[in-house]
């Protein structure tokens, strides 16, 4: 971690909750470099990739009992 990056998270944990948590939020934001419209046709061409995968033998399905029970027992 660099000594700015040090400071400026030092500096961002003595604010109050509320401005931490909507500075938290400006950062994530600030990651997202795509609209909504780009990154609904980014997973459409994942699901569509991953489809053709199954077709062709590459992906193994799994019954989705299963897949809900992993994902409930995994919850915190």
């Amino acid at each position: 971690m660099s000594a700015n990056l040090g400071k400026i998270e030092e500096a961002a944990l003595t604010l109050p909750a509320q401005e931490r948590a909507r500075l938290a939020m400006d950062l994530i934001k600030s990651l997202d470099n795509y609209d909504d419209a780009e990154a609904e046709e980014l997973w459409f061409q994942e699901a569509e990739r991953r489809y053709q995968e199954y077709k062709e033998g590459k992906l193994q399905g799994r019954p989705a009992n299963d897949v809900y029970r992993d994902a409930s027992s995994s919850r915190p």
